[in-house]
């Protein structure tokens, strides 16, 4: 099973929705975490109210700070959000990072939360199993 990190400024929208989508989805062949550069320390309300409709929500899923990932052995390293791309953290060992923005639906209403997982669904979803399912 293929490992990917999904990083965004604070783990609270776009990362989530990106590990939930890939781990409900690509769960033939690949494993997603998520985490933020500096975490927010909780997961938006309408982005979780969203995973739920789509039963794609699992406890598990909270915000992270990436310490708490960082040894973790990644196939793909993926950030979401500009300053998580400027600001991506050395690993211990050398890993493929790719960059696939989206814009942040935090402080809009739920539709900008719709908006964005289908646009993780359609661009990033594909990157991801180009990369790791390819077998």
């Amino acid at each position: 099973m293929k490992k990917v990190l999904i990083l965004c400024t604070g783990n609270s929208c776009r990362s989530i929705i990106a590990e939930a989508l890939i781990n409900a989805k690509l769960d033939r062949c690949v494993e997603a975490y998520s985490s933020g550069v500096k975490a927010s320390g909780r997961v938006n309300p309408f982005a979780k109210e969203l995973l739920q409709e789509h039963d794609m929500w699992r406890d598990e899923y909270h915000s992270k700070v990436i310490e708490t990932v960082m040894d973790i052995d990644y196939d793909l390293v993926i950030t979401v959000c500009d300053n998580a791309k400027e600001t991506c953290p050395m690993f211990p060992k050398a890993i493929k990072t790719i960059h696939v923005g989206f814009e942040d639906p935090d402080g809009k209403g739920p539709e900008a939360f719709v908006e964005t997982m289908m646009e993780i669904e359609t661009t990033l979803l594909p990157i991801v199993e180009k990369e790791l399912c390819s077998f």
